[in-house]
């Protein structure tokens, strides 16, 4: 069973406490991103998918007879934008080639410039410290 960590989860030579700190902290950011760009993509799925569910309403309410309820929701809702000149599409692919992108981006290149593009310094160390070593289910690695 592994005992110690994989080289790529040990911090480099001459990287200080808070160097590790600080980006484990950025990673942490980082998550937080992947994250709500996750609750981003819900919203994109459940938009689209109340605006198909429109149909069933708008033939539903012509069933009924209320067809000026239906027009109106056909021609003012279905389709609608949900910003100004953006479906949901439009609203992910902005962020995504935005704030993501750069967010990304500069948590890459903190990683390279004093890590050797290392992840997950800050976690490994913890894991480190945390675990019971030489008991089952607390190995450093898999192997």
């Amino acid at each position: 069973m592994g005992e110690s960590p994989k080289p790529e989860h040990t911090r480099p030579d001459g990287v200080d406490d808070v160097t590790v700190e600080a980006l484990g902290k950025l990673s942490e950011a980082l998550e937080v991103i992947e994250e709500a760009r996750g609750l981003l993509y819900t919203f994109h799925r459940r938009t689209g998918e109340a605006d198909l569910a429109l149909d069933d309403a708008v033939d539903l309410f012509r069933r009924a007879g209320h067809d000026e309820i239906a027009d109106r929701i056909s021609t003012e809702l279905i389709g609608r934008n949900v910003l100004e000149g953006r479906w949901t599409f439009q609203v992910v692919e902005e962020y995504d080639a935005g704030y993501y992108a750069a967010f990304k981006e500069h948590e890459r290149s903190a990683r390279e410039a004093l890590a050797d593009g290392r992840t997950h310094l800050f976690e490994a160390e913890m894991k480190e410290d945390r675990r019971t070593h030489g008991r089952r289910h607390h190995e450093a690695t898999p192997d």
